[in-house]
Order: structure tokens, then sequence, then C-alpha cells
């Protein structure tokens, strides 16, 4: 096995284990819609269920973001191979992505919803999959962008 697939999936697995360690906790822990603040009137928990995307999109269309998800996934396997073994920072960012996509896929799957957390009071509610996916897809834009 070359160094992109240990790079690539054990990215990934770690972000999927952040991300579900984490929903665990909170779904575990806390009541639906019961907030708490860590800075006040910054940043808080609060636990609620997305049915939609990002920024409240696509509310209630499950099979439709389940298909975008596994879309995802078959994209970034397909295009596998043209990472080289030397492009690790590339290799971190699909990782990013695809534990990330992975991660909100495990909840559409087992919940019918995702499960959201991280609340600046200022942006919508979101998740650390919803975040490794974001960085990762800034920075394989960045990236490539450069290349």
């Amino acid at each position: 096995m070359g160094k992109k697939y240990v790079v690539v999936f054990s990215t990934a697995l770690a972000v999927i284990l952040i991300d579900q360690i984490a929903k665990f906790l909170i779904k575990t822990n806390f009541q639906l819609d019961q907030s708490t603040p860590l800075i006040n009137n910054i940043f808080h928990l609060t636990y609620i269920q997305n049915t939609g995307a990002g920024f409240g999109i696509l509310k209630s269309q499950a099979l439709i973001l389940i298909f975008i998800s596994v879309a995802v996934i078959g994209i970034i396997l397909y295009n596998f191979d043209k990472i080289k073994n030397n492009e690790t920072l590339l290799q971190i960012l699909a990782g990013f992505v695809l534990g990330g996509t992975i991660g909100n896929l495990i909840d559409r799957l087992a919940y019918g919803h995702v499960i959201d957390f991280l609340d600046f009071q200022i942006w919508p509610i979101f998740n650390f999959a919803d975040s490794f996916v974001t960085i990762g897809v800034i920075g394989l834009i960045i990236y490539l962008w450069k290349k």
C-alpha cells in the first residue's frame, strides 16, 4: 500500500472519529435544542438536528443529500490515482473532504438528519464534519489553483 493511501485514509478515519465521538457526546449529554455557552453570546454548544445541508438549504431532502455524499465520495475515489505520492498536503485535504462527507453521511443514514452543535451565534450551527469539508474544499481550490 502506497504512502498516499495511508495519508488519505488515516486522515479520513481521524476526521470520522473526531466527528462521530463529538456527536455521540453531544447526543448523550444534551437534550435536543439545549444550549450551553462556552463563551457567553459568542460560542455555545447547541444540540440541533439538521435535516438539510449547510445554511439550511435542501431541508428534509435526505435522499438528495445522501446521493450528493455518495457522489462526492465517488469523485474522490475516482480521482485518487491522480494524486501523486509526494503531494502530502493534497492527500490530507482529500482526507478532510472524504472523512467529513462520510461523517455526515453516517448521520443521515443512521438518523435521517445530521447532528450539529458548534454554535457561534452569528453563523448557522454546524459540526466537525462540516468544518473539515469546508477546510478541505477551500484548501483544494487554493492548492489546485496554484498548481
